[in-house]
């Protein structure tokens, strides 16, 4: 892909719920290390990603999905919960003077998730895990148009 478009943004804190690092009892794990299995079985390996999201607002600016990588519908991956939709969008991530970290936006589609709603500045990456990332950090994402539209 060639037409990848740069934007900058700040990381901010999540609910948690996604790395596990809430202390919500239902995801001691957190709720992608029980999505995992899920996504594999339907064509997609998360075993390069660190298993949790950077919350990354890229306020003024909002996102809107468009072509997805990746669309998965009615996911049953809670006994808890009921099924829900999510998609997958390429993404890299550049910190600084950095090679570009290979990502993927993470998109749970709000119309079929039960609660943990983010703001419509909030994107959800999963890449490797990346030493030294900070809330408050500002990082540059570059996604690819055709996929996600940025405005």
């Amino acid at each position: 892909m060639n037409n990848w478009i740069q934007i900058k943004g700040v990381v901010k804190a999540g609910h948690g719920v996604a790395s596990g690092k809430s202390s919500d009892p239902r995801f001691p794990a957190g709720t992608i290390a029980m999505q995992k299995a899920c996504f594999q079985e339907r064509g997609l390996s998360l075993d390069d990603y660190y298993l949790g999201t950077i919350n990354l607002s890229i306020a003024p600016h909002q996102y809107k999905a468009k072509e997805a990588k990746y669309t998965f519908r009615q996911v049953k991956w809670s006994n808890n919960d009921p099924a829900e939709d999510f998609s997958f969008f390429d993404c890299r991530i550049i910190i600084g003077n950095q090679q570009a970290i290979k990502g993927l936006i993470y998109y749970p589609h709000p119309e079929t998730k039960p609660e943990h709603f983010q703001p419509p500045d909030i994107l959800e990456i999963m890449s490797s895990f990346i030493q030294n990332l900070h809330y408050g950090n500002e990082v540059i994402i570059e996604v690819n148009p055709q996929q996600i539209e940025i405005s």
